[in-house]
């Protein structure tokens, strides 16, 4: 035995008309008088289509729900000035705060281009790095560096390796007078012939104190162009057959 509803044999309504309807409640907005939940009714509609709304919140949104809240508070107990003027406050010094984060990322950006700027006048020049590996080629045939020793040393035993470890020739410098020794390889290996282009670098070492110690070596580099690079590493200057550096990692500078 079935029971049969009396109501569900009403008149079936027509399709044009539901269709109808249901646009009708679409595309009308129903307002409650209250302005913020209107708005979030509003937005809730504009999600709903799929339109995207940027959720970050900005002054005008701060003082309408200042306003909300004042409209709707106790009058019994009404907001204190002090309060409200703490809320302002707040608002303005993270608006402050974040106007001064962007600021200060154009003014990096700035900051970058004129370092680039400035460190292209290096281009052609050579500069001396915290590096004791140097380049040879056919257009620069010798490797200049400075050898740092704590106090004076009579001999300084300079030798020369290629990239495989294995040396190419010794030669000794006078360490007498202590602080930046300058020391200069012709490119000649120890049979006077010249060696191939590649990187070679120099090991020191010298007795300081009676104690037999390795020093440490800076090589010239020659700088082929200049790079922008990013905020955090500054102009990164690129030299000839061994790669990029910092500009702030530069020690000195001299001519070419």
């Amino acid at each position: 035995m079935s029971l049969v509803n009396p109501y569900s044999q009403s008149l079936p309504q027509s399709k044009s008309s539901t269709a109808s309807s249901i646009a009708t409640n679409s595309s009308t907005t129903e307002t409650t008088g209250n302005t913020f939940l209107d708005s979030v009714k509003l937005q809730e509609t504009t999600e709903e289509t799929g339109e995207i709304k940027n959720n970050e919140l900005t002054q005008a949104d701060f003082f309408a729900l200042l306003s909300q809240q004042l409209s709707m508070q106790d009058p019994f107990e009404p907001v204190d000035n002090d309060q409200m003027i703490a809320q302002m406050a707040s608002f303005s010094t993270v608006d402050g705060i974040s106007k001064l984060n962007q600021e200060i990322l154009n003014l990096n950006s700035v900051m970058s281009s004129s370092q680039a700027l400035q460190a292209s006048g290096l281009v052609g020049q050579k500069v001396l790095i915290p590096s004791d590996t140097g380049h040879i080629s056919a257009e620069h045939s010798e490797i200049k560096g400075v050898v740092s020793t704590p106090s004076p040393v009579d001999t300084i035993t300079v030798s020369v390796e290629d990239e495989t470890g294995q040396v190419i020739t010794t030669f000794e410098v006078d360490g007498s007078a202590g602080g930046n020794i300058d020391v200069s390889w012709d490119g000649l290996d120890k049979n006077g012939e010249p060696v191939e282009e590649g990187l070679y670098s120099f090991k020191a070492n010298g007795k300081v104190d009676g104690k037999a110690e390795d020093l440490a070596v800076s090589t010239y580099a020659h700088v082929t162009s200049v790079s922008l690079g990013s905020v955090a590493t500054g102009a990164i200057l690129n030299l000839r057959g061994i790669g990029g550096i910092q500009l702030s990692d530069v020690l000195a500078v001299a001519e070419s």
